[in-house]
């Protein structure tokens, strides 16, 4: 089984954590299908085991106080109100591959799920980018902000997401090609998520482009990715 790049450079040590933590981790949740899908054994290993790689060094408890995660056989349609800045309000509806309520289910679709683990996409990882919110959420709301632990010093994250944040909408305002995928200039909380999936698919790309949001999400996640990238290049 393999996720892009997800479980690449995993030592034997991390590799056994990773199956221990993926064996609590469906104790503590419930997965079900949507739309009449059966969601097999195989389906949930391949959802816990991506779910639990940013938590590798965290443990379980930084997905406490939900249980549910919902999978949907391919991109879900949803519909919502949407208020402009005049206060207009329009139902708004779009396809999405995943989404995540604060305390509240994981919503999924297997489609990508299964993408993800057949192809490798650099940068991409709809179930990293999903519970990456989760982690944000733990403060309340999802606005880029995971609980910093307490040898990190929030100004260092703020200045360096933020502006990483503000020179991609730039970049994109520009019409220049963009450093990352172009949805992490949605808000903050969408730019922690796909940080977040290029720190562990992709991280050669967000050092290059971004070195300092690198440094903060190596020491929020514990784990650099890069290094194990570099040890599986000369094995």
């Amino acid at each position: 089984m393999h996720s892009g790049a997800l479980f690449h450079g995993l030592s034997a040590v991390e590799r056994a954590h990773l199956r221990e933590l993926t064996t609590l981790f469906l104790r503590q949740k419930s997965l079900s299908g949507a739309q009449g899908l059966e969601v097999t054994t195989e389906m949930a290993l391949a959802v816990a085991a991506q779910a639990c790689v940013p938590i590798l060094k965290l443990g379980l408890d930084y997905y406490e106080g939900w249980v549910e995660i919902i999978i949907y056989p391919g991109a879900f349609r949803v519909a919502r109100n949407s208020a402009d800045e005049a206060g207009v309000v329009s139902l708004q509806e779009q396809d999405l591959s995943g989404e995540s309520w604060t305390r509240g289910p994981v919503i999924l679709s297997w489609d990508d799920v299964a993408f993800d683990l057949g192809a490798s996409r650099p940068g991409q990882n709809v179930v990293v980018h999903e519970f990456a919110h989760k982690l944000d959420m733990l403060n309340g709301d999802a606005n880029g902000m995971p609980p910093l632990h307490s040898d990190m010093v929030r100004q260092q994250w703020t200045e360096a997401l933020s502006r990483a944040f503000q020179h991609l909408q730039q970049q994109l305002e520009h019409h220049y090609p963009p450093d990352i995928n172009p949805y992490a200039a949605t808000n903050p909380a969408e730019f922690f998520a796909v940080v977040s999936e290029y720190f562990f698919t992709d991280p050669h790309r967000l050092m290059q482009r971004y070195p300092a949001v690198y440094e903060q999400l190596m020491l929020f996640y514990r784990q650099d990715p890069m290094q194990r990238a570099g040890s599986e290049q000369s094995e």
